[in-house]
């Protein structure tokens, strides 16, 4: 909101309304932004002369908010993952394309042009067969993982709808921690699967080709933060084998923040991704014969870049770095190690129905 917020002069972006179920946020989102406030959604896509919508809630609202949006005939930046689940997203694609409208999931790492850039040389040939990709996202927190703030302000029935927050998950009683903590709770959020995974397994998708996996698997837990309320994994890790046969390995923890290299491994070469783009240097039984190369990226990991792109698309129609589709590819790769993790089983992707199944 506030890179949007910033765009007004530069690119003729007014951000024209906000809603929030809490109203301390949305008054102080009205104040930064001059938008006509709302506490319900629904009625702010009534407004006629909103263009596009900015979904920022947790997960468990994005599916019924995007397709809410899409009946109301608005564009829609729907910030990742694009779903909670699987079968929404496939639900969500299905209204998407087709439309007319446009949607980009905000996974804002497409606007940096290294993964399209790389699926290029891939596509060419240049590492020969690629068999292992490999990614991480990983930090270390020193008393809580997404320990954020409690406001003690928040009064459910009187500033809060909290009824409104729930939605479409689970009913309970109100829990500050619930509310400003989602993160932590499997009924709003997949911790580090649907925060952090979303954003390193799109990279990996783009940049080769794939679209869904044929099995996936879940390892990890809650291995340093014993005594924190939170449900999902301090440590994780999905390893995805798709029907390029190829393997790709994701690598989580909250409690160590040392990285390992982003790389796409081939027969022939090796891509290595880095700070500033990437480099593909030959396998030592190639060297001489396939050359290497160092891209320096174009575009950047940014959110306003992110929503030019969108804004581009809906007035010239310049491609989406992040469409629905490949929201879907990534929610299904994330979902499928997190289901994979909560059962303890192999889990399979049905291609033909679209949906989890039993390896």
């Amino acid at each position: 909101m506030r890179k949007l917020a910033g765009m007004r002069d530069t690119d003729n972006v007014e951000v024209i309304a906000v809603c929030d179920v809490y109203e301390r946020r949305l008054d102080r989102a009205a104040e930064f932004t001059g938008g006509r406030k709302y506490k319900d959604y629904r009625r702010l896509l009534e407004n006629k002369d909103i263009d596009y919508v900015l979904i920022a809630t947790p997960e468990h609202w994005h599916h019924r908010m995007t397709l809410d949006a899409a009946d109301a005939g608005k564009h829609i930046y729907c910030e990742k993952p694009m779903t909670q689940r699987a079968g929404q997203s496939k639900e969500v694609v299905e209204r998407i394309e087709g439309s007319g409208l446009k949607m980009q999931v905000g996974v804002q790492g497409m606007s940096d042009d290294c993964y399209e850039t790389a699926n290029r040389y891939v596509s060419e040939g240049r590492l020969g067969k690629v068999v292992l990709a490999q990614i991480d996202y990983s930090r270390n927190y020193l008393e809580e993982f997404w320990n954020y703030d409690v406001d003690a302000g928040a009064r459910p029935g009187v500033n809060l709808d909290w009824e409104a927050w729930l939605g479409p998950a689970p009913k309970r009683d109100y829990d500050p921690l619930r509310y400003f903590r989602w993160r932590h709770y499997w009924d709003y959020s997949s911790g580090i699967a649907s925060d952090l995974f979303v954003h390193r397994v799109t990279r990996i998708i783009r940049s080769l080709g794939l679209r869904f996996p044929n099995y996936g698997v879940g390892t990890g837990g809650k291995f340093f933060f014993k005594e924190s309320p939170a449900e999902v994994p301090d440590t994780f890790n999905i390893l995805l084998d798709y029907p390029d046969e190829l393997s790709v390995q994701l690598i989580s923890s909250m409690a160590n923040g040392v990285g390992v290299k982003h790389m796409l491994r081939g027969h022939r070469a090796t891509l290595y991704f880095n700070q500033v783009g990437f480099e593909i240097r030959a396998e030592k039984e190639f060297r001489g014969e396939v050359e290497e190369v160092v891209h320096w990226r174009r575009g950047a990991e940014a959110v306003d870049l992110h929503h030019r792109n969108l804004q581009n698309a809906i007035r010239q129609g310049e491609e989406l770095k992040c469409d629905c589709r490949l929201g879907y590819y990534g929610v299904v790769a994330c979902e499928l190690g997190t289901q994979s993790y909560r059962s303890r089983e192999y889990l399979a992707w049905d291609a033909g129905k679209e949906e989890m199944a039993r390896a």
